[in-house]
């Protein structure tokens, strides 16, 4: 017989046994948030920047700085208005806190023709572009719409791989502008719209999210089409936003990445899709952590941010996430964190934003990043 003693492991009171992650305040070293908007709102600046002060996030990009957006029932609405208001309220005030994107003419009304004349369009397009970048803004920012809604005066859908848009991006490699598409949407966004698909929440409060409907292309479709886009116009940089909008997939990412240097990918609004698969995700950003940006695509508030920093900087476990409005008042699942090394966080927060945005690390050497 053998007789076996176990001892209590003893610890000092108040302390636990294993390591407790705290959620941190701060972010460990200066964040850019590659992927937001402000979508107009200039009377929310300084309640913005206040959360910027109080987590540690540097500086924030307004992808849509000529671009104004309402909330309506079942999804948004948005019309294009003038980059003054970005300029007037928000970079001349903070000077080095923001940076914005064009959307340049690729906000037009849906319900009709992006443009009667190719030509004609991407010659405006360029003018746009030109008058934006003297103005002071650092890249072009192409949304959803190209691809799922946009159609010619024939009434042809129109890809983002269109030849007839080519010397737009063209343009943009000339320049050195990145391009920051998005391309598709959640997989599920594309499945019905029943209690078996995880999105269904999402898609009963926002109908218009759902593009289940045939007149819409599948989601490999579009998956197909950015990447005949990249790879036919490698002189561009094109930023894919939401992890490529296939975080369900990293290995396609993976291969994504590694078949087109000038690829990279932000991870906003997608830490939900990394956090259910943290040791496949962590792979994968140190893996491609030169090629990976911050952002989270959600309202500025101290709760967001945090939370954000408890998934990049810890290895807690099964905590909420964030809902794509920023709120944590429902979540489709829990999250573990996926504590990233120290050189990879410094790339992913600001590093990598500084290498691609033109002009941006000259303007932040006054923040001490």
């Amino acid at each position: 017989m053998f007789s076996v003693t176990i001892q209590a492991v003893k610890a000092r009171p108040g302390t636990y046994l294993f390591s407790r992650p705290q959620v941190p305040r701060k972010a460990k070293f200066p964040v850019i948030d590659a992927h937001n908007h402000l979508w107009g709102a200039w009377n929310n600046i300084k309640a913005v920047v206040k959360v910027m002060d109080e987590t540690g996030v540097a500086c924030y990009c307004d992808l849509t700085a000529n671009v104004e957006l309402q909330w309506v029932k079942g999804g948004y609405a948005f019309k294009a208005t003038d980059i003054d208001g970005f300029l007037e309220h928000a970079a001349s005030p903070y000077p080095g806190r923001f940076y914005g994107f064009t959307t340049t003419l690729f906000t037009r009304p849906t319900n009709r023709p992006l443009f009667t004349d190719a030509k004609a369009f991407v010659a405006e397009v360029v003018r746009t572009l030109d008058k934006h970048v003297r103005s002071g803004l650092r890249g072009l920012k192409i949304l959803k719409e190209l691809g799922l809604h946009y159609r010619d005066a024939a009434g042809r859908l129109l890809r983002c791989c269109d030849d007839r848009l080519a010397p737009v991006w063209e343009e943009c490699a000339r320049r050195g502008l990145p391009v920051l598409l998005h391309q598709a949407d959640p997989y599920g966004f594309f499945e019905p719209v029943t209690p078996a698909n995880e999105h269904y929440g999402n898609l009963k409060k926002y109908s218009s999210w759902s593009f289940v409907n045939p007149k819409f292309p599948r989601f490999m479709e579009l998956q197909r089409d950015m990447a005949r886009l990249v790879r036919n116009h490698r002189r561009a940089t094109f930023i894919l936003a939401h992890v490529a909008n296939f975080p369900e997939n990293l290995e396609y990412v993976s291969d994504l990445l590694d078949a087109n240097p000038n690829v990279f990918v932000d991870l906003s609004a997608r830490t939900d899709e990394l956090g259910r698969q943290p040791h496949t995700a962590r792979e994968f950003i140190i893996r491609h952590q030169d090629r990976v940006l911050f952002g989270t695509d959600m309202p500025a508030s101290p709760e967001m941010y945090r939370y954000h920093f408890r998934f990049y900087e810890t290895f807690d476990e099964y905590f909420p996430h964030p809902d794509y409005d920023g709120t944590f008042d429902r979540h489709r699942w829990k999250v573990c964190g996926i504590g990233l090394p120290d050189e990879v966080l410094k790339k992913l927060y600001h590093l990598n934003a500084l290498k691609l945005i033109p002009g941006l690390r000259t303007e932040l050497k006054g923040l001490r990043i």
